[in-house]
């Protein structure tokens, strides 16, 4: 592929990521196909449609911080993430549409053996925020959003351990949720609002929906040259 990122670290997070994707979410398929297929907002500012003021700007803050932009490419905020998780919210994906919640309940379960939270993601994301910032509160004297980068990496790194202990759920299963939509987002279609100009994927050399390569089968080894396109039909 072209145009590679120059970051070691920034790689190895695309090609996990690029795995990591497509395949079955933590509550129980991919978030990309349920979102939904409204066009994206562009340039224009988004306005959530889910989350309030407090709990939008608890989220710009964190997935910042998750995929923080550098030399390489954009970050999460910049792509778009917040927008991408919020349309999720309102769609059949945020109100757990297609998944078994009755109980029994068993929230210390492993991942492993599915999920097993009596919330939908919305429910999740609207307990966990509010929890998160009234720990912060305590213990910094700030909600969340109103830390310093270091101390939002340090409280994220907290959620991811489970070292911070949430009164309704495990603090890890929140932070996974958060981390996979916010791969999601960064590395899906424009057109759930994410992956704003398709910037993560011009980052990696990624061509997108594009649909003839019969011209370049038999150049291996040769960089493609052309820019990625999006479904509708877009282009970088």
């Amino acid at each position: 592929m072209s145009n590679k990122p120059s970051s070691p670290s920034r790689r190895d997070f695309l090609r996990q990521s690029l795995v990591a994707v497509p395949a079955v979410s933590l509550l129980g398929t991919s978030a990309i196909a349920q979102t939904q297929n409204v066009p994206a907002t562009a340039n224009a500012i988004y306005a959530p449609r889910y989350f309030t003021a407090p709990e939008w700007a608890f989220l710009q803050a964190a997935v910042d911080r998750l995929i923080p932009s550098n030399e390489d490419g954009p970050g999460a905020l910049e792509a778009g993430v917040p927008e991408f998780i919020d349309r999720e919210m309102e769609a059949a994906y945020g109100h757990g549409g297609y998944w078994y919640m009755q109980g029994p309940f068993v929230p210390d379960t492993p991942p492993t053996l599915g999920y097993q939270l009596r919330f939908t993601p919305r429910e999740l994301y609207r307990t966990a925020i509010a929890a998160v910032d009234d720990w912060c509160q305590k213990q910094h004297q700030k909600k969340f959003a109103a830390l310093s980068p270091e101390e939002r990496d340090g409280v994220l790194h907290q959620l991811e351990k489970g070292e911070i202990q949430l009164e309704q759920l495990p603090a890890a299963a929140f932070f996974n949720q958060l981390w996979t939509n916010t791969k999601e987002g960064y590395l899906a279609d424009p057109m759930y609002g994410g992956n704003k100009h398709m910037g993560s994927w011009k980052m990696i050399g990624f061509p997108g929906a594009r649909a003839d390569y019969a011209d370049w089968i038999e150049q291996p080894g040769k960089a493609y040259p052309f820019g990625p396109v999006s479904i509708r039909g877009d282009k970088a």
